[in-house]
């Protein structure tokens, strides 16, 4: 099972083009600061503006310096399900451990649309597919029954929930079994989110904080709860900042304060404003990751 604190992984960008060696260094700085599971070529990872060939060869570049030292789960979903089938190839033959596959966006399909769309990815490729729920971002939220119906395939092993509904995961153990992995994909809600059933967090602020996420998840898992809570208090303020405008735009600049990349995303998203930057400083210096 995939646990513990997971890291959604950013794409350094150089010139415009993808930084191999920043993100190959950047995989293995969170590897040797205890993030318990890598995941390239998510939406952090600026995955809608990928292209194929980017995307195939980042998970690539993740899984050659993870070495088995941590699992891989491949961002491979798409609003195309014929795209995400050979995407989520691409991952399996490259080495990745399990694709992530976020519901498709724009398209706005049916509840039966989005379980013939996850029931046709795991008929074609044999790989663990986690479902990416994430309704801000795709308009369509997967109901508890879907994802049921879902669970029942041997392939389709848990969710990444981003919808910040501390029922949902309740009602998702009992109609998916325990089995079910469930990780969090908010990082406010982390530790809640495991009381009520899950077992970690897919997390933006691990990027630049991986020593902290993954502490707290070892704490919460070891039983040392106020430990878990004092580590989530602290970092509090570092992930308002760090969502405080359209990510990963802030996250990549408080990368680019630890010398970790460069601050740019690509457009669509636009550089940051004066105000985020100064915030996501601040809270960088509060949290002790800045002088």
């Amino acid at each position: 099972m995939f646990k513990g604190s997971l890291v959604a992984l950013i794409t350094p960008f150089q010139d415009g083009a993808v930084d191999e060696t920043a993100f190959q260094e950047h995989v293995a700085w969170q590897i040797g600061q205890g993030t318990h599971g890598l995941v390239p070529c998510g939406t952090t990872g600026e995955s809608p503006a990928l292209e194929h060939d980017e995307q195939e060869r980042l998970i690539a570049l993740c899984v050659e310096v993870a070495k088995g030292r941590a699992p891989v789960i491949a961002g491979t979903g798409s609003n195309s399900t014929a795209h995400t089938i050979a995407a989520t190839r691409a991952a399996k033959a490259v080495g990745a451990d399990a694709a992530l596959i976020v519901c498709p966006y724009y398209n706005k399909p049916t509840q039966e649309g989005l379980y013939q769309h996850f029931k046709a990815v795991h008929d074609a490729v044999d790989l663990p597919i986690i479902i990416y729920n994430i309704p801000p971002r795709s308009v369509v939220d997967m109901s508890v029954d879907t994802m049921a119906r879902l669970a029942k395939h041997k392939n389709i092993i848990g969710v990444k929930d981003a919808t910040a509904n501390l029922v949902r995961p309740l009602h998702t153990r009992r109609a998916c079994g325990d089995d079910f992995c469930q990780l969090s994909g908010e990082d406010h809600t982390a530790i809640a989110f495991n009381s009520a059933g899950g077992v970690g967090c897919i997390s933006v602020t691990a990027n630049v904080a991986p020593r902290f996420c993954s502490d707290m998840q070892t704490a919460w898992a070891d039983g040392r709860v106020k430990d878990a809570m004092a580590i989530q208090n602290r970092l509090v303020p570092l992930h308002d900042a760090l969502f405080s405008e359209t990510s990963p735009g802030p996250v990549k600049f408080a990368a680019s304060l630890l010398g970790k990349t460069t601050e740019r995303c690509r457009l669509p998203l636009a550089p940051l404003m004066g105000p985020t930057r100064e915030r996501v400083r601040a809270a960088m210096t509060e949290v002790g990751l800045l002088n």
